[in-house]
Order: structure tokens, then C-alpha cells, then sequence
């Protein structure tokens, strides 16, 4: 397994991956709009691949002040192998390479075992109230 930046020839794999780990997620995460959106900002898109196989993928960003980590996934026959693990720390790498001192990243709060997955890597829960408002 290694992980690597996005390429386009990668787009239809990703969007695949995506949609099977995020099913119910609200039509403006749609895979294609978003990676439209993060490449036209930059390329921090990375991916874990094995065999010629995109097996996870995790999107960062960083704007200066915080990084933050957005739609990691792992495919479920490649999960608790420690592939979340590498992508997440990769990702966490790039940042700090890019000056970045602290990582951030929201969860659905039901979601309790993707929630003990980011405690094991050192992530911490705050006492913040998520607010998010669309433009029109």
C-alpha cells in the first residue's frame, strides 16, 4: 500500500469510494463538486492505493491558522489495517510541513467509533458548537 496525491485519472475511482463510505451525505458533498472545488484551491487530496486500487482517500486543508482533515475513508474489506492510520498521519505531515500547528476535523456525533478511531491518533474532543451557513 502507498499513499500518494490525487492525479485525474483517479476522479471516477475517488467519486466510487466516496459515495460507497458517505451514502447519506447532503448534495452539496457530492464528490464531484467537492473535488472541483478543493483542485481549483489546491491539491491536497491523498490517497491510499494498493494493487492499482484507490483502498482510501483523505481530504486536508489549511488556511493559514488551522488544518483540517475532510472525508477520510476507508474501504471496508481494507479497514482495521491501519490504512485510516497512514492517511490521517500523512495528511497531518503535509500540514505541519505547510506550517500548520494544529488539526481539526468534525464528525457526526453518532458516529462513536470513527470518534474513538481519531482519540487513538491523539485527537481530542472540544467543547465548540459546530455552525455552518449555505450562501445563496
Amino acid at each position: 500500500m502507498k499513499i500518494r496525491k490525487f492525479q485525474e485519472k483517479d476522479r471516477s475511482s475517488l467519486i466510487k469510494l466516496w459515495q460507497r463510505i458517505f451514502p447519506d451525505d447532503p448534495p452539496h458533498n457530492e464528490p464531484c463538486k467537492v473535488i472541483e472545488s478543493k483542485l481549483a484551491i489546491d491539491d491536497l487530496i491523498f490517497l491510499a492505493e494498493s494493487n492499482n486500487e484507490i483502498i482510501g482517500a483523505c481530504m486536508a486543508g489549511y488556511d493559514g491558522h488551522r488544518g483540517w482533515l475532510y472525508a477520510v475513508a476507508v474501504s471496508p474489506e481494507h479497514r482495521r489495517s491501519g490504512i485510516g492510520t497512514q492517511l490521517v498521519k500523512h495528511a497531518m505531515q503535509v500540514l505541519k510541513e505547510l506550517g500548520c500547528i494544529k488539526v481539526n476535523l468534525q464528525i457526526r456525533s453518532t458516529n462513536t467509533e470513527v470518534a474513538a478511531f481519531y482519540e487513538s491518533l491523539g485527537f481530542a474532543r472540544e467543547d465548540r458548537i459546530s455552525m455552518g451557513a449555505f450562501i445563496e
